[in-house]
């Protein structure tokens, strides 16, 4: 298996939104934080030979680190079509050996149904701007219905919400861990070039 800090270094030329939109809440999931999510799913084995979704893709951060573990085939869903035009070149550039499909829709309301067993990895909006709340919600109740396991990115402070949730459909939290998110300034909001936020990782195995 390769090391963490060797699939990094591969997801280092994935390129983020040309022109992220704020009501999407698309900000690129950082490298080392993908690599870090995409490795705890390999050493538990909900990687290898399985159906990989990432949902709410963007350009295609978490969908091409599972591509290089050696999955049956990875899904990429995102409602943003230029984003996945960049998932498209990423692709390209990063030279997986699984096969991803990249898949223009609404990640809450899944428009595949995905041969299984399915492991779900995503880093779904964080509901942190107004009229956008709890939009991480809808991200968790779709991986409840199609996955065995899901890896999921939240704001800090999510513990009690996700494992709620879990709890009430049948899933169960079995690792969360903290995580800094780099966050480069990209919107009118942002006050600083760069700076790091708070995150989570949730893995939850769904019965």
């Amino acid at each position: 298996m390769a090391s963490k800090r060797s699939l990094a270094t591969k997801l280092g030329v994935v390129a983020g939104f040309e022109d992220p939109r704020v009501a999407l809440e698309q900000y690129p999931t950082p490298p080392d934080l993908a690599a870090h999510v995409v490795h705890l799913a390999d050493l538990h084995g909900d990687i290898d030979g399985r159906t990989v979704l990432d949902l709410g893709t963007g350009t295609g951060m978490l969908a091409l680190a599972a591509a290089l573990r050696g999955p049956a085939r990875v899904f990429g869903i995102e409602i943003d079509r230029a984003a996945l035009t960049t998932a498209t070149g990423n692709e390209r550039r990063v030279a997986a050996s699984a096969p991803v499909h990249w898949i223009q829709g609404d990640a809450t309301r899944l428009p595949l149904a995905a041969p299984g067993p399915v492991t779900v990895v995503m880093n779904p909006p964080f509901g942190a701007q107004d009229g956008n709340r709890n939009a991480d919600r809808g991200f968790l109740a779709t991986a409840s219905r199609v996955a065995t396991v899901s890896y999921s990115v939240h704001n800090a402070g999510s513990r009690e919400f996700v494992e709620a949730f879990a709890d009430d459909n049948g899933g169960e939290v079995t690792h969360a861990f903290a995580a800094d998110f780099a966050l480069d300034e990209q919107f009118d909001h942002h006050a600083e070039e760069s700076r790091e936020i708070d995150a989570e990782v949730y893995r939850i195995e769904w019965a």
